[in-house]
């Protein structure tokens, strides 16, 4: 009996055990499965999406991007200092940064100038170092052309970019707040550079609802950005 009375207490044990350990090992799984997921979206990948029209037709609004965060080398998260260089951001970069005027609002714009260059747009072109700058993904909308005077849309600078930032434009020229507005960015704030589209629809469609499926844009998807 008392032989019996054991192997039932161990086998009680035992099982006990095991439901302990098999709650640890799903707990740990989720723990690693999180911490993973903030690595990643810290220091490797992060998503995106559109919510205007500033990158037209670049970027349409409703498109969901992915953005790599390791393209100019390793930051330390919020303060933004460099631990292990990559690269710098070159001219043409689709990138992503905080907005000078509020760090809490993510912009994406297109790299014109890098530090060290001169920057000037007469009646709408771009010119960079006094050469003009070819780009064709700049679309004007527009044929209003506005003096220096009015507006910095059309005609503006020369300026020089300081060492450490960036001048940045978007893609809709006459409808885009960019370094023509509010100045340069500084490289510490750039998030990454938007390498992909993932997911893209009429985010205009109410969310739940047979409009907002059927406008997927199955031809984006997985589209590489330049």
């Amino acid at each position: 009996m008392v032989s019996a009375i054991k192997m039932v207490t161990r086998c009680g044990l035992t099982r006990e055990g095991r439901k302990k350990s098999v709650f640890r090992e799903y707990f740990e799984a989720i723990l690693i499965a999180v911490l993973l997921a903030l690595f990643i979206r810290t220091f490797v990948v992060q998503a995106f999406k559109i919510p205007s029209g500033s990158m037209l037709p670049t970027l349409l609004i409703g498109d969901h991007l992915l953005v790599n965060k390791f393209s100019y080398g390793v930051r330390v998260p919020f303060s933004g200092s460099l631990l292990i260089p990559v690269g710098q951001p070159d001219r043409g970069d689709v990138v992503v940064f905080r907005y000078p005027k509020d760090k809490s609002i993510d912009y994406i714009k297109r790299v014109i100038g890098r530090p060290g260059d001169t920057v000037e747009i007469r009646t709408k072109k771009v010119f960079v170092n006094g050469e003009p700058y070819v780009d064709p993904h700049a679309y004007i909308s527009s044929g209003t052309m506005l003096s220096a005077a009015t507006s910095p849309r059309d005609n503006f600078g020369p300026v020089r970019v300081p060492e450490g930032r960036v001048f940045v434009m978007g893609d809709n020229r006459d409808n885009s707040y960019d370094s023509r507005f509010w100045g340069f960015v500084d490289e510490k704030d750039i998030l990454g550079k938007a390498f992909m589209l993932y997911w893209s629809w009429d985010i205009e469609k109410p969310l739940l609802s047979l409009e907002r499926i059927t406008s997927v844009r199955w031809g984006r998807l997985a589209n590489i950005i330049d």
